[in-house]
């Protein structure tokens, strides 16, 4: 996976999803959530059905991946990364659900974002 960002690229996706840098560090919380629904409390467990919150399992799975690489990162990961990480079926989740991001996010206990 490319680790460096491409200003032409994040310029690109902005202008053909309609996606703005906020839209994705939504999406870096949510997938920290779905990969740590706990928040880090040890001793917690909680077990999330993440349909409820209409995420599709195959979505889920690959925004947890997500979730995982970036845990222990600033929601404000360059936006091409992310979006080369998300698989086609992940990518029109997201378009389609970028409003309601942050009410899942708000549902789960606060992450230290340091």
């Amino acid at each position: 996976m490319n680790t460096q960002s491409n200003p032409d690229r994040v310029g690109e996706i902005q202008q053909i999803t309609g996606l703005r840098p906020t839209h994705f560090a939504d999406l870096i919380r949510v997938a920290q959530i779905i990969y740590d629904p706990t928040g880090g409390i040890a001793r917690r467990a909680i077990t999330v059905h993440w349909l409820d919150f209409g995420i599709p399992e195959t979505v889920a799975e690959n925004l947890r991946s997500l979730g995982k690489t970036y845990q222990y990162e600033s929601p404000h990961v360059d936006l091409d990364l992310i979006w080369d990480a998300l698989t086609p079926e992940s990518r029109s989740w997201f378009i389609a659900h970028r409003s309601i991001l942050w009410e899942i996010e708000e549902s789960f206990p606060a992450l230290d974002e340091d």
